[in-house]
């Protein structure tokens, strides 16, 4: 079986084909490949089953694969290094994340069938993809940031979806703390305002109300809006930098009150207001 080498710890691109020329082939690196458009047939570690638009593969540096094309198909890859991932991804993420994320890089019950589920995920994953496929190929300022950021929202995705299989839910049940997993969850549900109320969150976990509230301060030294609240800051810290969302759009996507609340707690973390912290941004960035 042929062995494709890439140098590079990571790289994006896009190609589209009429008829499959690749001969059936592994890698040294992952790959994730999302189909945006087009079907055919995955031919993956032996076993033959059908793609279309919207799926998503994660294949492994072992894995072995070549495609049929049905109709013509745009291919959007993304060839990283597991260097890659604990050098560059993970070197600012909690514990709970990076457990998931070597879940995530390990298991193989989804190899099979598309890594995305969800159709509002699938929407979301393609347009992340489209936005890293453009900083990646264009030298524009802050633009490896925005890779680094729009990557991490991708495995984030791929999380989220994976974490709804049986044998993931194993998985997180025997190597997760209680702890890790409430903040876990926290992370990834950070921005449903009906999951990140105290009843619903100690519901998820069968605990009531008043102890994990104390149980969570008790552990990591803050409480669960505080982590709620500082999820939702890092959050609107990359929208400011690197999205065109005005102050008030930004406090609506990020479940604040209004926009005079948005600002008064983005304050108490940053010494400075939105529209301050975006300015000061845009100008040490123009200098």
């Amino acid at each position: 079986m042929k062995r494709i080498v890439n140098f590079n710890s990571f790289n994006v691109f896009s190609i589209e084909k009429e008829v499959w020329d690749v001969e059936y082939h592994n890698h040294n690196f992952y790959e994730l490949i999302i189909i945006e458009k087009g079907k055919g047939f995955h031919h993956l570690n032996g076993i033959v089953f059908p793609y279309k638009k919207g799926d998503v593969f994660l294949l492994r540096p072992s894995d072995g694969h070549e495609f049929s094309i049905k109709t013509k198909t745009r291919f959007i890859y993304i060839k990283f290094t597991e260097q890659y991932i604990w050098e560059t991804l993970l070197i600012n993420k909690k514990n709970e994340l990076k457990k998931v994320i070597q879940l995530l890089m390990e298991d193989r019950s989804f190899v099979y069938e598309s890594a995305i589920k969800n159709k509002i995920d699938r929407v979301h994953l393609l347009q992340l993809t489209h936005i890293l496929l453009y900083e990646f190929s264009h030298q524009s300022r802050y633009n490896k940031d925005i890779v680094t950021d729009v990557f991490s929202a991708i495995i984030t995705v791929l999380i989220r979806n994976t974490m709804e299989t049986t044998t993931n839910k194993k998985w997180i049940s025997q190597h997760l703390s209680r702890i890790e997993k409430i903040l876990y969850y926290i992370n990834v549900n950070v921005l449903d305002t009906d999951k990140m109320k105290i009843e619903n969150l100690a519901k998820e976990f069968m605990l009531s109300s008043n102890y994990i509230s104390i149980y969570v301060k008790k552990q990591t030294g803050f409480s669960i809006q505080q982590h709620i609240i500082q999820y939702k800051i890092k959050t609107a810290e990359k929208l400011l930098l690197q999205s065109p969302y005005n102050i008030n759009e930004i406090a609506d996507k990020l479940g604040f009150n209004d926009t005079s609340h948005f600002n008064k707690i983005f304050k108490g973390y940053q010494q400075l207001s939105p529209t301050e912290f975006r300015k000061k941004i845009n100008s040490s960035g123009n200098t």
